[in-house]
């Protein structure tokens, strides 16, 4: 076997385990296609009759303060100016403090954030 032939036989098992993978991925890729369309339900688009409603923004925080209508304040504020949009878009149900059994990259990572 000279060397062109050689060359000549590892393309073509090159070319054909190429398009094995390919025609693989493309079988999985129809078969997760069929899967979604039967078994998820099609999303309704909302009416345009009906009024935008608030964005819901859970929210966590370091520490309570006695006053919660005074932190909601500030909660919904600081999610509005990080959102870039105004306070009358964002209503804030619920908020939750922080606890200490996060992982300690997470509390790294939250205190270099919240630094300036």
């Amino acid at each position: 076997m000279d060397f062109m032939e050689a060359l000549t036989n590892g393309g073509v098992v090159t070319l054909i385990g190429m398009g094995t993978v390919f025609a693989v991925l493309a079988v999985l890729w129809g078969i997760l296609e069929l899967m979604q369309r039967i078994f998820v339900k099609a999303e309704k688009a909302p009416k345009k009759a009906e009024a935008k409603k608030p964005e819901t923004v859970p929210a966590a925080v370091e520490a309570l303060t006695t006053d919660d209508e005074e932190l909601i304040a500030v909660l919904t504020a600081a999610v509005a100016a990080s959102l870039n949009t105004s306070t009358y878009n964002l209503q804030i149900k619920s908020y939750r403090q922080v606890g200490a059994k996060a992982p300690a990259w997470n509390r790294v990572s939250r205190r270099e954030n919240l630094q300036y």
